[in-house]
């Protein structure tokens, strides 16, 4: 794992000086500026927080777009082309990815800002990896030393800069961790189960504490099996679950079946394979982080209600065996009273 250089707690006058050279900096012409490629848009955001105003961004999949299925256009291609760095984060979560880059004929440095992550191995299949390792804040560190490491290769006249700005980041990112940490234990902990579309979440409950379920693996790029929903349905039930959370690259149709068929709420709608523009309340990795914890918290904080459905069952059951108990003693009334007139 890269080694992480940790420094004195970052001060609000540090803040303003790193501020003030960005502004600066972002007066330079964008056609002077290297150009760096991301695959998605949370690499992309965390390469802007590094060194934004001393290169290009830009992003193959669009924000909102699910990059497990994405296909890729001729433009794509073209951007490719005339890259000068490309970030992917590798570990099956882009495998239409090398194919295009090799179509391309791009002569960019491909970088895997995975490097030294120890992946989660997938249970039921051989070879393969749970890539969303960005959910996990700490995991976060790693990504954007990588990051600035490729960054100061590239444009090493800006190497301090970059330095400079990945100190703030990375205060940043740690105070998400510790706040992450923190809002799970609000959660009683048998409700500490998070069921999702697809099982993007598992290196964030590993690290914070809290057990995932999953319509979908950790591809989108399958279809949901009657055992898939089964398996929900008594995990919901056997645990009292009081919502399930559905995710913006992903249909929700499925998973808003479940929580009406088990009478409990959609507990909000998590980012997890892109952050939102910049009207959402995510538009950034770190919002988004941060954006997804509240939700958690709120939803499953709560205590599942009463199900409607069971009360007026029984309700109904009662009216029914007062009525016959009535109608009982109505014809044993006139059994008795025949019998006397006889």
């Amino acid at each position: 794992m890269s080694k992480l250089v940790y420094s004195k707690k970052i001060t609000p006058r540090f803040c303003l000086l790193a501020s003030s050279l960005f502004l600066w900096a972002t007066s330079l012409p964008a056609q002077n500026k290297p150009l760096v490629v991301a695959s998605a848009s949370i690499f992309a955001d965390m390469a802007e927080n590094l060194a934004g105003a001393f290169v290009d961004i830009q992003t193959v999949v669009p924000i909102g777009g699910d990059p497990h299925i994405y296909e890729p256009t001729p433009a794509d291609a073209q951007l490719a082309t005339k890259a000068d760095l490309i970030l992917i984060n590798g570990l099956t979560f882009e495998g239409w990815l090398n194919e295009m880059i090799a179509n391309s004929g791009t002569k960019a440095k491909i970088v895997t800002i995975t490097e030294g992550i120890m992946p989660i191995e997938s249970e039921k299949y051989k070879n393969s990896t749970d890539p969303h390792a960005w959910m996990d804040a700490y995991h976060g560190l790693t990504y954007i030393n990588n990051i600035r490491l490729a960054l100061k290769e590239l444009v090493p006249e800006h190497a301090e800069a970059i330095d400079f700005n990945y100190e703030v980041y990375r205060q940043q990112l740690e105070d998400m961790d510790a706040f992450i940490r923190q809002e799970i234990q609000k959660i009683p902990e048998k409700q500490r189960i998070l069921i999702t579309s697809h099982d993007a979440f598992r290196y964030y409950a590993r690290r914070y504490g809290i057990k995932v379920e999953a319509i979908l693996g950790t591809s989108t790029d399958a279809e949901a099996q009657t055992s898939d929903i089964q398996r929900l349905n008594k995990v919901i039930r056997e645990n009292q679950v009081p919502a399930v959370f559905i995710e913006t690259t992903v249909n929700p149709r499925l998973l808003k079946q479940i929580a009406t068929d088990n009478h409990i709420i959609i507990g909000g709608q998590l980012y997890s394979d892109s952050i939102g523009d910049k009207d959402s309340p995510a538009p950034s990795y770190l919002d988004m982080l941060r954006y997804n914890t509240n939700t958690i918290v709120a939803a499953l904080s709560k205590q599942k209600e009463p199900e409607k459905v069971s009360d007026n069952g029984s309700a109904k059951s009662n009216v029914w065996w007062y009525l016959i108990l009535g109608l009982a003693l109505v014809a044993g009334f006139f059994l008795v009273a025949k019998k006397l007139n006889g």
